[in-house]
């Protein structure tokens, strides 16, 4: 949700707004579907805290402004979301924190337990320490990073909500001949092109960072879609599949992408682990995580966050994983029940060596 949305035609945000869209993410939360809100607003909110409307912008001032209106944005959420019974969890997030292979997976498994704790993630850009939001150079508003979290956790759809209607073939504030485009399967030089024509009214997103967006996501095999977030019901219209604003299809399946990610050289560790057959099976069959009660053998040195090779005792690949320990604490802690890993070690990063979610089965 962009700050055009979040703010509508004010300087502060827009509670009966902000009310309106959370309560459409209620019911579907209530439907046991999983969500995850990427939202701006902090800058706006600052701003309006501390009775200032213009448009400075000077970085470390709009910094500051993140920093005096993030509370008052969680507020708002914890507030609207506490009318249905829902807890809110807040996640600053930076560039660093994603592409850095230990935040990676920390990022990962914390959204991930979020969801399954039934607590809705609120996410931002952490602008007190990230400046690449604010002066538009990498995330734009936040477009970015929520394909980045998309990806994070393999989210099926990714909404980008503004204040415009989707991607047109002009720019609708400027020709009143443009023309939605409801479907897009590639992005090319042309569809970036368009994206530049067009505009939002306020925030520092527009069309350019959708794009881009869009084909982060959709490289990784999430839909995207485009449109204006202030339609009646346009959340829930959306999930049940209604043609509103502009449709981005997957290129890949969320599978493909990340069996791909696995097994290139991104993260590969030349590490292994191998297991006995009652590990074996619980991965096979069951879709298991792989506990280090299974684990046997360990061989090469890997630290956490790697992408490890997992085999039986026959030395047969069976999956392979993003471990949630080092080599060196695995040979600690192999062969045990995973209530003894922080009397072991001294610390814990969870029960799981590789969780299911950071699994792939070859």
């Amino acid at each position: 949700m962009g700050t055009s949305l979040l703010t509508g035609s004010s300087n502060n945000l827009d509670i009966e707004r902000i009310s309106q869209l959370t309560g459409q993410i209620a019911s579907l939360h209530k439907q046991g579907r999983e969500i995850l809100l990427v939202s701006s607003g902090a800058i706006a909110a600052g701003k309006y805290k501390m009775g200032m409307s213009k448009s400075i912008k000077d970085i470390p001032f709009r910094q500051v402004m993140a920093a005096v209106g993030q509370s008052s944005l969680m507020r708002t959420y914890e507030e609207v979301f506490a009318h249905y019974d829902i807890t809110v969890a807040q996640a600053l997030l930076t560039r660093a924190d994603i592409n850095n292979r230990a935040s990676y997976i920390n990022a990962r498994n914390t959204l991930l337990a979020l969801l399954e704790l039934r607590v809705i993630p609120i996410i931002n850009e952490n602008d007190v320490v990230a400046t690449e939001e604010i002066d538009g150079a990498t995330f734009g508003d936040n477009d970015n990073l929520s394909a980045m979290v998309a990806n994070l956790i393999d989210a099926d759809l990714l909404m980008l909500l503004g204040d415009v209607s989707g991607l047109y073939t002009a720019d609708p504030h400027l020709d009143p001949d443009a023309r939605l485009i409801p479907c897009v399967n590639v992005i090319d030089t042309h569809i970036e092109q368009l994206a530049k024509g067009t505009s939002s009214k306020k925030g520092t997103g527009g069309m350019t960072t959708k794009i881009q967006a869009a084909r982060l996501a959709t490289s990784c095999g999430a839909t995207v879609i485009i449109t204006d977030g202030a339609g009646k019901d346009i959340i829930t219209k959306l999930v049940d599949g209604a043609s509103i604003g502009t449709l981005f299809p997957p290129v890949t399946s969320k599978m493909e992408s990340r069996k791909r990610w696995m097994l290139s050289g991104l993260g590969r560790s030349g590490g292994k682990v191998k297991l006995d057959n009652g590990a074996v099976q619980a991965i096979k069959t069951h879709e298991g995580s792989l506990l280090p009660v299974g684990i046997k053998a360990i061989e090469g040195k890997f630290e956490r966050g790697q992408v490890i090779d997992i085999a039986d005792m026959d030395n047969n690949r069976i999956a392979c994983g993003i471990s949630n320990y080092s080599s060196q604490e695995l040979d600690i802690i192999k062969g045990i029940h995973s209530n003894k890993i922080e009397e072991l070690l001294g610390y814990y990063y969870g029960e799981e060596v590789v969780h299911r979610n950071n699994l792939v089965l070859l």
